[in-house]
């Protein structure tokens, strides 16, 4: 793996790092590669459960979590370096995952940086963060989700203004709107973010992973579908040996011991 993606499992968590700080994380063929290998790491490994997504930004003066695709690549022709086939930007992005990703954001996510983070499943963002689609100024558009995964998560009208603006929306303001899980202190970010990542790992993987796919669903299917669907899960759930396991848990009055399985 790329030594600008670091990789640590802990337990049932993997900890993820972009590693790249002398140049605020930005998005090079390393960095893609590293991540879409981390990707894979991630969803083969059946004794991890959950990941968090952090950055290096040590020597920063002003922290940078990701400022987005380098910009001496795209104008070098090289732009290409930055998509894998399997995560597209970043090797994140659109990579069709199964385990829970939550963005630990501790500086500025702007850019690709943003759409990495709205690309997590939750956000946990400290006061000094903040949030921004800066790529009309460069006659660019953000080609990585952003511009329907930021109305998503902030309402059309704030998400109109960040895009066509191109300023940044502080961590507060995106708080407040629900677009961030967990608002801390500066430094907090990680810390917070592995709290809540361990929250997760304490419920059973199987019902975990096929809530998500619901979850997810629900922003562009119709409820016939998300009943179907849900449905569907649910049978698939109720069979599998951690759902006994989890029944002879709660009359036993033990916690649960989970195989995934």
């Amino acid at each position: 793996m790329s030594d600008k993606v670091l990789f640590e499992k802990r337990g049932h968590l993997a900890i993820i790092t972009l590693n790249r700080p002398e140049a605020r994380n930005a998005v090079n063929a390393d960095i893609a590669q590293g991540m879409d290998e981390a990707m894979k790491r991630l969803e083969t490994d059946n004794d991890i459960w959950a990941a968090v997504l952090t950055a290096n930004t040590e020597g920063q003066d002003r922290p940078v979590f990701c400022a987005g695709a380098d910009l001496k690549a795209i104008n070098s022709g090289d732009g290409g370096s930055i998509n894998t086939k399997d995560g597209n930007f970043a090797g994140f992005v659109y990579y069709k995952r199964q385990k829970p990703v939550i963005a630990a954001i501790d500086g500025l996510a702007t850019a690709g940086g943003c759409e990495i983070a709205l690309a997590c499943d939750m956000i946990v963002a400290t006061t000094r963060s903040a949030f921004g689609l800066a790529e009309v100024k460069r006659n660019l558009i953000a080609a990585a989700g952003g511009l329907y995964r930021l109305p998503r998560a902030l309402g059309q009208q704030v998400a109109m203004e960040v895009i066509l603006t191109g300023e940044p929306l502080s961590a507060q303001r995106a708080y407040e709107l629900g677009m961030v899980n967990r608002l801390v202190e500066p430094g907090e970010a990680l810390h917070s973010a592995l709290s809540l990542a361990e929250k997760i790992c304490e419920n059973a993987p199987l019902a975990v992973r096929a809530s998500r796919r619901v979850v997810l669903a629900a922003a562009t299917e119709d409820d016939a579908t998300l009943v179907q669907m849900t449905n569907a899960e649910f049978s698939v759930v109720l069979q599998s040996s951690d759902t006994k396991e989890g029944l002879e848990a709660f009359i036993e009055k033990r916690a649960p011991r989970w195989t995934g399985a």
